[in-house]
């Protein structure tokens, strides 16, 4: 079973940024599930609702409202905590939010990741870091083909720029100061991670297609699309996590020889056939609710990428890591979620802690991808 898999993490201290967000949340439960000392830093919740709450896990892990922004204090809370690894989540994660504020969403992005791996330098930490980007920091050719971890990065919009950023920034503190090839000399270890489209339970964020869908559909009101035709490859949020905690697993654990392997970057999607149109997902969320319509919002002319897709050749054959769920499954999972805890037939928690344990028995190594 995966759990098998992430024995390691058992008493482990690790350190969750951004842990009041969407996945944050998810991943801090997860490792709650796997018996790890869990720290957060992080902002107060994004969203009302917020998974974070409920799941009530700011009674489970010890959470530091701290600004990842403020380098002092983040320095402060990492020289207390002395974490065996860290997963940095902490950013601002929207396209349409990075238009109205480019500059906090590049502070918060770029900034805030120069400032958690120069806190670790400074206090000669000997840790793991895994760097959450995103898919969108590639610089976005409209190919067909799927994009791969040593394709450029770049960025339309200020998110995606930031995200971009974000990965030349820990590119440039690996090979200054963290260098696998001296790893005795400095004790750390850094990978970047960038996923796809991630949708799951829980998700309360603006402007983003699946909360949007399961808002209008608990008010009964018709499903505004503002780019119906773009390409996405989305995945259920358990999907990209397992894949975190494999390569955290894989950085806890292995030889000196293998370091400059799983120092890197590695991209986390679905099979090519879960990249599907908003459309398709928009259809495929009102047929799993039971009941809806959507319309073309033709109004809104905000740029957007119109096809985006990941090659997870490295990520399958470098530490074995593969899809679980297909397309359907996929949504099936995610508005399974909203719908038993909006008609109040299960709490978050409970569904939460059923399909991580549900996704955690399915996992198994496989010898081919179909």
């Amino acid at each position: 079973m995966l759990s098998n898999l992430f024995r390691v993490y058992k008493d482990k201290k690790v350190l969750v940024t951004g842990n009041t967000g969407f996945k944050g949340s998810w991943i801090s439960q997860w490792l709650l599930q796997l018996s790890a000392d869990v720290s957060g830093l992080a902002l107060d919740s994004p969203t009302q609702p917020a998974l974070f709450h409920q799941l009530a896990l700011e009674r489970e892990i010890r959470y530091y409202k701290q600004d990842i922004r403020d380098f002092h204090k983040v320095k402060r809370f990492l020289r207390e905590v002395k974490p065996d690894i860290i997963f940095h989540l902490a950013a601002q994660s929207l396209v349409r939010e990075s238009y109205i504020t480019p500059l906090e969403t590049l502070e918060t992005n770029v900034l805030g990741t120069a400032n958690l791996l120069e806190a670790i330098r400074q206090l000669r930490l000997s840790t793991v870091i895994i760097i959450i980007t995103s898919d969108k920091s590639y610089e976005n050719q409209e190919w067909l083909f799927g994009y791969r971890e040593n394709d450029p990065v770049g960025g339309y919009d200020p998110y995606s720029a930031s995200k971009g950023a974000a990965e030349i920034v820990t590119s440039s503190w690996r090979r200054s100061f963290f260098n696998p090839q001296s790893y005795p000399e400095h004790g750390v270890k850094v990978a970047t991670v960038r996923a796809g489209n991630v949708i799951g339970g829980g998700d309360w964020s603006k402007d983003r297609i699946l909360p949007d869908c399961i808002r209008y559909l608990q008010r009964n009101e018709t499903i505004e699309v503002r780019n119906p035709f773009a390409t996405r490859p989305w995945q259920h949020v358990l999907e990209p996590l397992g894949g975190y905690l494999l390569l955290g697993n894989k950085l806890l654990t292995c030889e000196e020889k293998e370091i400059s392997t799983y120092c890197s970057a590695f991209n986390f999607g679905p099979l090519i056939s879960s990249n599907k149109s908003v459309q398709s997902l928009v259809e495929e969320v009102i047929k799993c609710w039971g009941s809806g319509n959507w319309d073309y919002n033709k109004q809104d002319k905000m740029h957007e990428a119109s096809m985006l897709n990941l090659t997870i050749d490295k990520a399958y054959h470098v530490l074995q890591w593969h899809p679980l769920w297909n397309f359907k499954e996929t949504v099936e999972k995610t508005v399974a979620w909203y719908k038993n805890t909006f008609d109040n037939i299960t709490d978050p928690k409970e569904i939460t802690l059923d399909q991580i344990s549900f996704y955690q028995n399915k996992f198994k190594i496989p010898n081919t991808i179909n």
